[in-house]
């Protein structure tokens, strides 16, 4: 099955930043290493995605993968060196890309051949309380953005990967964290509630007058991590017009939390059918994690996207809603975001 999709997180920018090698070139002409690149994202049928800036990632170099500490915040100053850093690879990227790839600034560079990269912040850390760092990436481009990670900031709480749990850890938004969610608004940034914990999404639900969005996040009452979504957070969500993007990462899917590439892809599509009953079809879309997660055998990287329409499909879902999950739910909220 063939259908053009948006998928609502990759990490590729950190991944290319963190291997030897010139990284544009590595993106452009494919390296064959990771999730995405530029041929398998054309030969996967990617029509556009948001490509996170994560800083100061835990994982990098650590020795047992999971084991860091997750109440431990970033430093400020690392983190924006190196969100600068792989705002400058996107860049770069555009310009060198000869109309295979543009930085997606209003609805309408969504549209068109090529794919829409829309810049995204994973985690505020690199944000400073003045909040002048925003107005800078805002103009370089930025138009969607995490308040946490998973650990603490100034702004707000993340969950933590530990399985089983809830997403009800922690305190709620911080009096800058408020600050910031209003500044998103009046900018047009989308802003994610992925990683986030429960009191921080509520938070933002009672002050956020654009579409709640979690960009990589499943069903909780399938798959009961931390990271995934309540039933109430998802009728939330689908109350408002928004969507939650399901993640492809195994250990998000598996009811047993296992990070098990051998994962068949029907675990996707139980949790889009869930978030669909729940929350309805308009509800659901895609947020692959790709280049940050372990992906399951059958969906080695964004050129085997098609396998998770099919997926998708032998779920039961509609023609009409197959192209809403692929494509269109994300570039309905996207655009309802930044047009408000």
């Amino acid at each position: 099955m063939r259908l053009a999709t948006f998928d609502g997180h990759n990490d590729v920018l950190s991944r290319l930043l963190g291997s030897p090698g010139d990284p544009v070139r590595r993106f452009l002409q494919g390296d064959g290493t990771g999730h995405v690149d530029m041929p398998r994202a054309e030969a996967g049928g990617l029509a556009g995605g948001c490509f996170a800036v994560f800083a100061c990632d835990p994982f990098r170099g650590a020795p047992d993968g999971f084991a860091v500490d997750y109440g431990e915040p970033a430093d400020a100053v690392q983190a924006r060196a190196e969100a600068l850093a792989q705002v400058a690879l996107l860049l770069r990227i555009e310009r060198a890309a000869a109309g295979r790839l543009r930085i997606a600034r209003c609805a309408a560079d969504l549209d068109g051949p090529g794919v829409a990269a829309v810049l995204h912040l994973e985690g505020a850390e690199p944000i400073d309380e003045g909040l002048d760092a925003l107005e800078v990436l805002h103009a370089a481009g930025l138009r969607s953005l995490g308040l946490a990670w998973s650990r603490p900031n100034a702004f707000a709480t993340g969950v933590p990967f530990g399985f089983p749990g809830s997403p009800d850890q922690g305190d709620g938004l911080t009096a800058a964290g408020r600050a910031l969610v209003r500044a998103c608004g009046e900018r047009g940034i989308l802003v994610d509630l992925s990683h986030l914990n429960e009191r921080g999404f509520w938070d933002v639900a009672g002050m956020h007058a654009a579409p709640l969005v979690a960009s990589h996040s499943g069903a909780h009452a399938v798959c009961p991590s931390p990271r995934n979504l309540t039933d109430a957070q998802l009728r939330a969500i689908g109350a408002s017009g928004g969507i939650a993007g399901i993640p492809f990462h195994v250990g998000f899917l598996r009811p047993d939390g296992r990070d098990d590439p051998d994962t068949p892809l029907a675990a996707i599509a139980a949790h889009a059918a869930h978030v669909a009953e729940v929350a309805g079809a308009e509800t659901v879309a895609l947020g692959s994690d790709f280049d940050g997660a372990t992906m399951p055998r059958e969906l080695a990287d964004v050129a085997a996207l098609p396998a998770a329409h099919a997926a998708l499909a032998a779920q039961g879902f509609s023609s009409a809603e197959l192209e809403g999950i692929a494509h269109g739910n994300w570039r309905r909220v996207l655009e309802a975001t930044w047009t408000a």
